[in-house]
């Protein structure tokens, strides 16, 4: 049996990449494709804005109430998702949240929804980034309290609208739940010796980079870098398009892509 997915930001870049993969997986159905209420292309059909032909599809604002629905794919604002976040507790319909730059209020909300329905909220879901998750933690750990100085590069497309990454920050959140330490974002002027406590932060905007993330352990006469470079943005729609089959059906939670992958 296919699983029933409905897509939130269809209309996106991303979300027509998950629109293409998902049409072209035969575990899968697009049964809906939601948009800004304000989007000029309401009411068309989905495989139309895609480009591959007619779905039967339509590019709606809502999800209809009648509609059978297995998980949600969310690809767009924080504001968005907040807004059909509502629905999806109503309806005990399980969200895969792929959406970054949220406030910390705005996390709290999607962490309250787990409550409720089952959430799988994931800053990159692409599979290999999260492979490089568990490797920066393993490599935190061994170099725990021998004199390693980390640095974290992220590089994205000129679009991009927040700063560091979502990714990024997580690499930092991985690394402080192990180390501690503290986060500086860039470096000017005389700023001193370096602390040893300090996790450096630095995000470079360029052209249409898809996604780089560079996490450096240095120490004297020794360095070692954990790298991802991501070289179409189809890692990230397949990784939500496994979350989606993973999440159907599954209880209220706060899942991650280390449940899909059985980490």
């Amino acid at each position: 049996m296919k699983t029933r997915i409905a897509i939130h930001g269809a209309a996106g870049r991303m979300g027509q990449r998950l629109v293409v993969l998902g049409h072209d997986d035969p575990e899968l159905q697009i049964v809906a494709a939601l948009e800004s209420p304000s989007h000029p292309k309401l009411g068309q059909d989905l495989g139309e804005v895609c480009g591959i032909g007619s779905l039967g599809v339509p590019l709606r604002a809502k999800l209809d109430p009648d509609l059978l629905v297995d998980a949600l794919i969310d690809f767009s604002v924080p504001t968005a998702t907040l807004a059909v976040l509502p629905v999806c507790i109503a309806r005990r319909l399980p969200i895969v949240i792929a959406t970054t730059g949220f406030e910390a209020d705005q996390k709290a909300e999607v962490q309250a929804a787990a409550h409720e329905t089952a959430v799988l909220w994931s800053p990159n879901l692409s599979l290999t980034v999260n492979v490089l998750f568990e490797l920066c933690r393993r490599t935190a750990l061994l170099l725990k309290g021998r004199d390693f100085d980390i640095e974290i590069i992220e590089r994205h497309h000129r679009y991009k609208k927040d700063a560091p990454s979502g990714t990024a920050m997580q690499f930092a959140k991985i690394i402080q739940e192990v180390q501690g330490g503290t986060i500086r974002h860039g470096r000017e002027g005389i700023t001193g010796e370096r602390p040893r406590d300090e996790i450096g932060m630095h995000a470079l905007r360029t052209g249409d980079n898809v996604g780089e993330h560079t996490i450096i352990f240095s120490a004297l006469g020794e360095t070692l870098e954990l790298v991802h470079k991501g070289t179409s943005r189809d890692s990230y729609a397949r990784g939500a398009l496994a979350a989606a089959k993973f999440l159907s059906g599954k209880p209220p939670g706060l899942y991650s892509m280390n449940d899909v992958l059985g980490l």
